[in-house]
């Protein structure tokens, strides 16, 4: 039986939540990622093995949420793989294969921006697969999920929502900044076009790959700083973590023995303006 959890409508506004403060999402923002620091700690000391897939429509908040995630933790454990489209070499190898080459080894969480549910997403709706190799893959998708889980790898799959107002919104803030008009992939304009044909892939993927081992977790992401506190807060509870005790850490004393006036060499070389 498929998890699938409780209904939501994340294109219909919730007049009842009032705007997030500022400071209090920064306060239960930096709360959180003090347990992610924990469960950083518990990762490299156990071994585990974790992988986090980030899915969504373009403009759903999958790139802010990662770097909530990973702002406050080292890159040496939390390694974000977004991969760019494949090689001549890698059409011709098994889908999934240029993938599994970044999965995680002992002491490391893989964060996938984006990750093998493209097939089922972006390279389906763009024509960039046909409909018989997107059916396989559904097919043989959650039979892989289960030998990675089985594995030991944790494997947790997040479906960032966000509704047609709001994709608009954020897609005009976009290109009306300049600032933000990197944010524009030759993705973005037409998956405004193509929304209904987005939505009935998305559809079609959760119910092929919605399971009690590797379950899809849905994120009402039309609240950026909400999303990225529910996402996290939701991400702690389903590893078995601990707080690990942590060793005194004491300011070693400089040597002495070989001192000498090290600022005087600096004064006459190349410092660049103090502008501000």
């Amino acid at each position: 039986m498929k998890n699938k959890g409780k209904k939501a409508r994340p294109d219909q506004a919730d007049d009842s939540k009032t705007k997030l403060k500022a400071k209090d999402y920064d306060k239960a923002l930096l709360k959180l990622q003090g347990e992610l620091c924990a469960l950083q700690d518990w990762v490299v000391a156990t071994g585990q093995r974790i992988i986090i897939v980030f899915e969504g429509r373009d403009a759903a908040g999958k790139g802010g949420t990662i770097k909530a995630i990973t702002e406050r933790v080292s890159p040496r454990v939390f390694k974000i793989v977004a991969l760019p489209a494949p090689s001549d070499r890698e059409k011709s190898q098994m889908y999934i294969q240029r993938y599994m080459a970044h999965f995680p080894a002992a002491g490391e969480v893989i964060i996938f921006d984006r990750s093998w549910y493209n097939r089922a997403g972006v390279e389906r709706v763009m024509g960039f697969c046909s409909e018989e190799q997107c059916s396989r893959y559904l097919e043989l998708c959650p039979f892989i999920e289960k030998q990675i889980v089985a594995s030991g790898i944790i494997l947790l799959k997040y479906w960032l929502e966000v509704g047609d107002a709001e994709q608009e919104r954020r897609f005009r803030a976009r290109i009306d900044d300049p600032v933000r008009q990197w944010k524009l992939s030759p993705m973005d304009l037409p998956s405004r076009e193509r929304w209904y044909d987005y939505s009935r892939a998305r559809d079609q993927m959760l119910e092929a790959t919605d399971t009690d081992f590797a379950p899809w977790n849905i994120v009402d992401s039309n609240d950026k700083k909400r999303a990225r506190l529910n996402l996290i807060s939701h991400l702690l509870k389903q590893i078995p973590y601990e707080h690990l005790p942590r060793k005194t850490v004491k300011l070693p004393k400089r040597n002495m023995k070989h001192a000498y006036d090290d600022v005087a060499p600096m004064v006459n070389r190349r410092w660049i303006p103090m502008k501000y």
